[in-house]
């Protein structure tokens, strides 16, 4: 099983056993779709359930089933929540999830010539478009940073079979 982490438990939210969650994913409430939660404790992962939830701000506040004592509930306090990447539903045709683009090779065409830039190291969410943070490595034309938005007029090809992504971009940006 493969697992990506979604969120994580912050901290107690009363005395009945609710807690505060953030959520790593674009629309918060997502998050409690996902099931089961797996927690990423010290003594290993460990499954959780919850059994009810809400809004709260920009946040979540849960309760964890079976647990209606604040003391109980801070013991899963800090922790990560990751979930199975199977869990995760199938996307339109170029959609992907940014953690399917993470450490894909990043390679560009320019003037008629194909130069590797690098890999993606992550994913910047600026507003207006997403960007590529695309860093050198030793196959790459140099090790330096790029930051490339991730629009349709500098992303041409997404291959996730071939782990590369094809971007219309001049090497010396």
């Amino acid at each position: 099983m493969e697992t990506l982490v979604v969120g994580r438990i912050t901290t107690v939210f009363g005395v009945r056993g609710w807690v505060k969650v953030h959520s790593f994913t674009e629309q918060v409430e997502v998050l409690c779709s996902y099931k089961p939660w797996l927690i990423a404790t010290a003594s290993g992962i460990q499954q959780l359930e919850i059994d009810d939830w809400r809004r709260h701000g920009e946040s979540l506040v849960v309760h964890i089933k079976d647990i209606d004592d604040r003391d109980l509930a801070q013991t899963w306090c800090g922790n990560d929540i990751l979930v199975d990447k199977g869990n995760f539903p199938d996307l339109n045709t170029d959609d992907y999830y940014w953690h399917q683009l993470e450490g894909l090779a990043v390679i560009a065409h320019h003037e008629d010539q194909q130069v590797r830039l690098g890999v993606v190291k992550s994913i910047l969410e600026t507003g207006a478009n997403d960007v590529l943070v695309v860093k050198g490595d030793s196959e790459s034309i140099d090790r330096e940073e790029r930051l490339i938005p991730y629009v349709d007029e500098f992303v041409v090809k997404v291959d996730l079979a071939e782990q590369k992504i094809d971007v219309n971009w001049d090497p010396a940006f």
